[in-house]
């Protein structure tokens, strides 16, 4: 898409005998962009966005203005713009029902008589299959092979369906399961910090940009990759050339200064960091580090500090490109031309970073001393509960009494049948290496090497009741831990290779032994975990553990060496050395001297090139997976997995003309802040719900019902599962005092029927009555996004009327052909008097334009009415014509059909 380049800075930069087109800054600046020099390297990157796609529509000239103008309101403006990434990144769980969409849309293509082949994501489009392995063997050498072999036994349909896919669209990759984290992955291979692509004759390069279906996209801002999470339906947009819709941020600066201490590890750093911030409060910003004590970082510790964007709140954790960036390119086998293009194009954009580059104008500043950071952990609960090492035995005592109400008993053991040990509070049962945040890290995996080394040296053991496992983000990972030999010293004390994906921090941590798990339940026992992941809220880990504690991978191997998060490892001896004397943990601890003498020796850019020589092949095993060859997908009616979404039924050329709503019932009366993991399916399916029912009619027992994150791909499961959440209330649907019940429930009209909502969907609908939802403030926080939308959509609803809107659940809802509409200052359902009985009409959306005023007249059931103003939050023209298309993929479908 060529730019009208109002500002004239389309130039050619030469690169050794290359020659590229890029949207040159400096000029811009020259040309009426006065002072965007002094953006914040992140927003520069905004900016060059902008200039590139400029068209008059999706981004004007006054748009672009507004990127010089932040310098004076420094993001405190609600300004909107249109942002189109240049990749798309996907993990399995969320890439399934955006490959089935796609699917969906070649079918509609061969109705409207097109070719199926034009339907293809229009950017580049990565999914790393890595968030279905599951730890469920571990502590051997066979426990990689019996978990994998356990993961293809459960998910070979949505593989098959996965692979059909790589074969079917261009633009399309699929990294196989066993390959890595997709977040590594994309920082050790996918992402180039400077993309390119031919347009005309010419190879334009600009900055590497990316959405990501995961929340921990953001690690990739540690090589300078501005990139975040979103839902599946801006995914899906990005990759069919549609811009995500956003705010300019505002931008907190974090100034680093100093130097890390003697034995302190970059998840130290991290877990202060995410501290910090969070108590700042940075939601919906970006962070962008800067200042000299990065110099001391290397890539892999900004990525885990960009990795914990979530943690903290933030948008992304941007680390704009310097000469660590350069190097790390180098040390991880990109080619030699991407690194000159990268070097060349980064100084010529003013984006290049270096001791003496001024500091940008930002909205905020925070600073930290990395000298004072301290040895950490963060827990129980949260992942910005940073405790100091010192202080982590006391912190456990003091949730005791104020968490877990067990102060009594802390002391307590109790016997594990048949195994010899009893096991109490704070017991460590989980002590697992896993997670994006630290396995992209060598200094700190080559750091829990040399503990488990010299751990084994003085003579101590993990203790028994320790279920440990080792989940690298990548093969490269488990190469040098192999070649330095630091593999069998962690293979003694059970950190054996369990998978390569994400593990413990999702969940996947797999059942404790049966004995342990009864021993923990029928005694009340709060166990601990220690990982090093980025995700420790309660019930997340397992089941039967409700201390969670994030920790530097040597420390979990330290805390398998102890056994309990009793113990004061800083003061404490970890246990009894072969010699009959205390081992403590600086016996162990290596020096950090120790651990770059190792990284040096063991890691080379061969082993990069290596193990990403051939990557989307992978293994035998998955070239045995079977998929289909066609250009559209042969769909299995018995899959309870994958299914054709009804979304494009009886699809014509011509968009049927929007209607105005007439005689709506009311689906839900739904209080303040309703988040998207209320609307949209997770977590586990209840036997007695509608989706448990739909798989016991289609013959699945209740023990392979899996969750709902692994049946996104079938839109009868998730439909089900749409506004059912357990702690979800209905203001419509009381109790015999009167009090609002928990659940997916609402009443059907006129009835007076207590439903659940999918079957009181489903009898409107068969009533021909259309439907709609009223809400309070917030209403769509959260993640979980597409299927929040999607499932409102296959519920029947037509309009959502709510106070105010999470703004990207708003644009989800335009985007599946649902009206978003909010109430004037000072009126809300409660303050009509609303109780669900009504009918409500909604006229005027034949011919809205971009927020107009509507008007709705509600029909009580006494006959009387009230007429009430409404603003339609479709916001856009683009907006406006994905409505009137039934939504955007209908639109992008006749776009390219026509």
């Amino acid at each position: 898409m060529a730019s009208l380049d109002s500002f004239k800075c389309k130039k050619e930069l030469k690169v050794g005998s290359k020659t590229y087109v890029y949207y040159d800054l400096k000029v811009a600046e020259a040309n009426g962009l006065a002072g965007v020099s002094r953006l914040p390297f992140s927003l520069k990157v905004i900016l060059e966005n902008l200039l590139r796609f400029e068209d008059g529509r999706s981004v004007t000239a006054d748009d672009i203005r507004a990127m010089a103008a932040w310098l004076d309101n420094k993001g405190k403006l609600d300004k909107e713009i249109a942002y189109r990434p240049a990749r798309v990144l996907m993990q399995d769980f969320t890439g399934v029902p955006a490959v089935v969409d796609l699917a969906a849309m070649r079918d509609a293509m061969v109705t409207l008589g097109g070719d199926p082949e034009k339907i293809n994501p229009l950017v580049p489009v990565d999914l790393v299959i890595d968030h279905s392995v599951v730890v469920d063997y571990f502590g051997s050498s066979s426990s990689l092979a019996q978990n994998v072999a356990r993961e293809y036994e459960q998910n070979v349909e949505r593989y098959n369906f996965l692979k059909w896919g790589q074969n079917a669209f261009d633009n399309f990759r699929v990294v196989p399961p066993g390959t890595g984290i997709c977040h590594q992955v994309n920082v050790e291979y996918l992402a180039q910090t400077v993309w390119t692509r031919d347009e005309d004759g010419v190879t334009v390069a600009y900055p590497d940009t990316c959405v990501g279906t995961d929340s921990h996209t953001t690690m990739v801002n540690g090589l300078a990759v501005l990139g975040w999470g979103v839902g599946g339906i801006e995914a899906e947009a990005a990759m069919l050339g549609q811009p995500v819709s956003m705010l300019i941020p505002e931008v907190v600066g974090f100034k680093l200064t100093g130097k890390a201490k003697e034995g302190v590890t970059a998840t130290d750093v991290v877990l202060t960091v995410t501290q910090m911030l969070r108590k700042k409060g940075v939601v919906g910003k970006f962070v962008e580090y800067f200042g000299p004590g990065l110099e001391s970082l290397s890539l892999a510790d900004r990525s885990t500090i960009a990795n914990m964007g979530p943690e903290y709140g933030a948008t992304c954790g941007f680390f704009p490109v310097d000469a660590e960036t350069v190097n790390y390119l180098k040390f991880s086998g990109r080619s030699d031309d991407r690194i000159a293009l990268v070097d060349a194009y980064a100084k010529a954009q003013g984006m290049y970073r270096t001791v003496e580059t001024a500091d940008p104008v930002f909205t905020d500043v925070l600073e930290l001393d990395l000298s004072t950071v301290v040895p950490s952990l963060a827990g129980p609960k949260r992942p910005e509960g940073r405790v100091s090492l010192t202080d982590a035995k006391a912190g456990f005592t003091a949730a005791m009494e104020t968490e877990y109400k067990k102060a009594a008993d802390l002391s307590k053991r109790y016997a594990v049948d048949g195994k010899g040990f009893d096991i109490g509070h704070g017991d460590v049962v989980i002590a697992a290496i896993t997670s994006c945040t630290n396995t992209s890290n060598p200094s700190v995996l080559i750091g829990a090497g040399l503990v488990a080394r010299k751990a084994l040296a003085k003579g101590l053991s993990a203790k028994p009741w320790v279920k440990t496992s080792l989940a690298p983000g990548s093969q490269v990972v488990a190469e040098y831990l192999s070649k330095s030999g630091l593999q069998a010293d962690l293979d003694k004390l059970g950190f054996n290779l369990v998978g390569f994906g994400c593990t413990t921090c999702i969940g996947n941590s797999g059942p404790l032994p049966a004995e342990i798990s009864k021993s923990i339940n029928d005694n009340g026992v709060v166990a601990a975990a220690v990982l090093s992941g980025n995700r420790n809220f309660e019930g997340r880990v397992s089941p039967d553990v409700q201390a969670n504690y994030l920790a530097s991978p040597p420390l979990v191997v330290a805390y398998a060496l102890a056994g309990s998060v009793q113990i004061d490892l800083a003061t404490q001896p970890l246990g009894t050395g072969s010699d009959g004397q205390p081992v403590y943990l600086k016996d162990i601890w290596p020096t950090n001297e120790e651990v770059a003498e190792a990284v040096k020796a063991f890691i080379s850019p061969e082993m990069f090139k290596e193990k990403y020589a051939d990557v989307f092949k992978g293994d035998e095993r998955w070239r045995g997976v079977e998929a289909g060859t066609g250009q559209t997908y042969g769909w299995n009616m018995a899959s309870t997995y994958v299914q054709n979404p009804p979304y494009f039924d009886g699809i014509t050329m011509t968009p049927k003309p929007v209607t105005d709503i007439v005689g709506a019932r009311i689906l839900g009366l739904f209080g303040d802040k309703i988040t998207t993991d209320h609307i949209s399916p997770a977590g586990s399916i209840k036997l007695a719900s509608p989706a448990g029912q739909y798989l016991t009619s289609h013959q699945v027992r209740p023990q392979d019902f899996n969750q709902f994150g692994t049946r996104r791909g079938n839109h009868e499961v998730m439909m089900r599962g749409t506004f059912a959440n357990i702690r979800i209330k209905n203001n419509m649907v009381k109790d015999a005092d009167g009090n609002t019940v928990e659940g997916g429930w609402t009443i059907h009209h006129p009835t007076g029927e207590k439903l659940y909502i999918y079957d009181a969907a489903m009898r409107y609908k068969d009533e021909g009555v259309p439907l709609v939802v009223f809400a309070g403030v917030e209403y769509g926080n959260g993640s979980s996004r597409d299927w929040a939308a999607k499932g409102t959509n296959l519920l029947g609803v037509k309009a959502v009327i709510a106070q105010s809107f999470e703004r990207i659940h708003r644009s989800n809802l335009v985007g599946m052909g649902i009206v978003p509409l909010t109430f004037a200052e000072g009126t809300s359902w409660q303050t009509l008097g609303l109780k669900g009985d009504e009918t409500v009409s909604i006229a005027g959306i034949t011919d809205v334009k971009p927020r107009q005023t509507l008007e709705a007249v509600i029909t009580k059931a006494d006959g009387s009415t009230v007429k009430v103003p409404l603003l339609c939050r479709i916001d856009t023209l683009d907006e406006l014509d994905y409505y009137k298309n039934g939504g955007i993929l209908h639109y992008v479908l006749r776009s390219l059909a026509g």
